[in-house]
């Protein structure tokens, strides 16, 4: 089935390879860096990930910056492979706490032997971290927290007053502590993921989140956890609002399209008090993943304009609204707009006091970029491009230029209002009582403002 795996760097280094059947020719990961490197010479689209060169199929996906590829010489299912570089990244990180290239290049020896537990001579076999600890006897080599990047404050684990750093989920699943003591954790993310269209005008067009609740568990004997969620949770189409706000939580009812569970969780007492029961296996799983189509209160407003200022100039105007709550902030907030094909300079202009905010005219690829540090909740943001032209526009630039697009992290705040009521343990004894950290985190998947 797999001909061959191996892991390459962005500047398209070997760090991990293996060549499983021997039928590939030599070279492919030369070969499948440079079509990925200058797929279509701009910078602007990016390779597919699954594609052909000379028979050989290549098949990857981008995690941390590195690139996970398999090549195969046969008819294989895409999304089968693509979901096992995923589980192989993620298996990869529960051993090694944290997934870069200096974490692979000192575990290198690890990395190999969870291979040839995790696919034997092409084909698959496990990808359970759980299962693979009876297999894998090396250490790992843990990466000084120190030396890797700084997370912000989505990195803040809280729970009342007490404060735990993000490079504390960045561990091994099967270290142990200096002096031999075991983790007693629990960590529980909730990512969504949204996506959002506006009109010119500011309208919202479409609406969808993607969202899932991330266990990570360092608890020692696999103890039963009862995760509990919003008492007035529905699931499917109703007629009521997202944002009815005559539900006893204050909060309004949280409506659930559709969802599905992992397979350790138990749904027995799900439809009378919305509680998960559940043994975690080891390492960083997807309690629940679920979907909202429903209304709801998108956390940015984004506007955009564009006019002629002259028979080869145009203006452009950005603008932001954050709509959350002041006491919250956005993290690395990226907004990009193509332009005219025949934009030769554009010049910027921000708002008088602006800090941590950047600009760019992407000349390759024809956009313009700005970027935000932070945006705190409540603030607007407005950024001037004077665009100059290498020939006279001809009425059509809204047709030309657009749509707006915007990437972004808020740290402790979830669109949809699903909440974590309590995460319960299984108490072994009295004095047994584990920590358990809960962190909420919203995402742009596309966010997408017409002109």
């Amino acid at each position: 089935m797999i001909s061959q795996f191996f892991v390459l760097s962005q500047r398209g280094d070997h760090i991990v390879f293996r060549d499983y059947r021997g039928e590939v020719p030599k070279g492919s990961a030369e070969i499948f860096f440079r079509k990925v490197k200058f797929w279509n010479d701009d910078e602007a689209e990016e390779a597919p990930p699954v594609f052909n060169v000379d028979g050989v199929n290549y098949i990857h996906v981008k995690v941390a910056g590195l690139f996970f590829v398999v090549t195969t010489m046969v008819n294989v299912s895409p999304s089968l492979l693509l979901e096992l570089l995923q589980r192989i990244a993620r298996v990869t990180k529960d051993y090694l706490g944290v997934l870069n290239e200096d974490s692979l290049r000192k575990n290198f020896i690890l990395v190999y032997e969870l291979l040839d537990e995790v696919i034997d001579f092409g084909y698959p076999q496990t990808t359970s971290t759980e299962v693979l600890k009876s297999y894998i006897f090396n250490e790992p080599i843990m990466v000084d927290a120190g030396r890797l990047p700084p997370l912000g404050p989505a990195a803040m684990f809280m729970q009342g007053t007490k404060r735990m750093p993000g490079t504390a989920v960045t561990k091994s699943v099967v270290a142990t502590e200096p002096g031999g003591k075991k983790r007693e954790e629990i960590f529980v993310d909730i990512i969504e993921r949204i996506s959002v269209t506006f009109s010119s005008s500011g309208y919202i067009l479409t609406s969808e989140i993607d969202g899932t609740i991330q266990m990570k568990s360092y608890l020692t004997g696999n103890p039963e956890i009862r995760l509990a969620l919003n008492e007035d949770l529905s699931i499917g189409r109703t007629a009521s609002s997202s944002y009815d706000y005559r539900s006893s939580s204050g909060g309004g009812a949280v409506i659930l399209d559709d969802c599905n569970f992992h397979e350790s969780v138990h749904l027995d007492s799900f439809d009378i008090d919305r509680t998960l029961h559940l043994i975690p296996p080891d390492g960083e799983f997807a309690v629940m993943n679920y979907r909202i189509t429903q209304e709801f209160k998108p956390p940015f407003r984004v506007t955009a304009l564009i006019e002629e200022a002259g028979p080869s100039r145009a203006e452009v105007l950005l603008k932001i609204r954050a709509d959350f709550s002041a006491n919250v902030t956005a993290n690395t907030i990226v907004v990009q707009m193509p332009v005219p094909s025949y934009t030769m300079r554009a010049s910027f202009e921000l708002e008088a006091g602006a800090v941590g905010q950047t600009t760019d005219f992407k000349e390759g690829s024809r956009r313009i970029e700005w970027n935000l540090k932070k945006i705190v909740g409540g603030s607007e943001h407005t950024l001037r491009a004077k665009l100059t032209f290498s020939q006279e526009s001809h009425g059509n630039l809204t047709k030309e230029a657009g749509p707006v697009n915007m990437n972004f992290t808020i740290p402790m705040y979830n669109t949809s209002k699903l909440q974590v009521r309590y995460l319960q343990i299984a108490k072994k004894s009295k004095t047994y009582n584990p920590y358990r950290w809960v962190r909420y985190v919203t995402q742009a998947n596309s966010y997408v403002a017409r002109l």
